[in-house]
């Protein structure tokens, strides 16, 4: 390694490969640390008969937790419990994998009430997430049918 006066920060928004490398290193870091290899991406999709993607939910299974990233439903098929389905479809997936919890975050402006009906509570917020606005982070005892 050359010395540290040769290092150079670069800002690329596009940089998939190397966001994807600096991913890969965290997690063979964590995994190293924690023994815990067992990590499954949860993609879940909602399309229609076209084959158009009208939704879905996005997130990992690790370390016991699912945690969802996203959860978007298109707004032609809003109000029609897929949003339900997703999820219950991805704390399924969690408990086949022996996950003990979920959680996930959202903004004031979005879906709080939905995660809260399904059993999510609140346990920190960050206030001006945007400015005038909230965000919540949720969590949830997941426990087998």
């Amino acid at each position: 390694m050359k010395p540290e006066a040769e290092l150079k920060i670069v800002f690329d928004q596009a940089g998939d490969a190397d966001a994807q490398f600096v991913r890969d290193h965290l997690d063979f870091y964590n995994v190293g640390v924690t023994g815990v290899s067992a990590y499954y991406p949860v993609n879940f999709f909602l399309k229609n008969d076209r084959g158009e993607t009208m939704g879905g939910l996005l997130g990992s299974v690790w370390g016991g937790w699912l945690h969802i990233t996203f959860l978007w439903i298109d707004e032609a098929v809003r109000g029609r419990r897929w949003a339900t389905r997703l999820m219950d479809e991805a704390e399924a997936y969690a408990i086949e994998r022996h996950c003990h919890s979920a959680t996930l975050d959202t903004h004031s402006f979005q879906a709080r009430p939905f995660y809260e009906k399904r059993g999510y509570e609140v346990f920190g917020t960050l206030d001006d997430y945007p400015k005038g606005h909230k965000k919540f982070f949720l969590r949830k005892k997941l426990t087998p049918q």
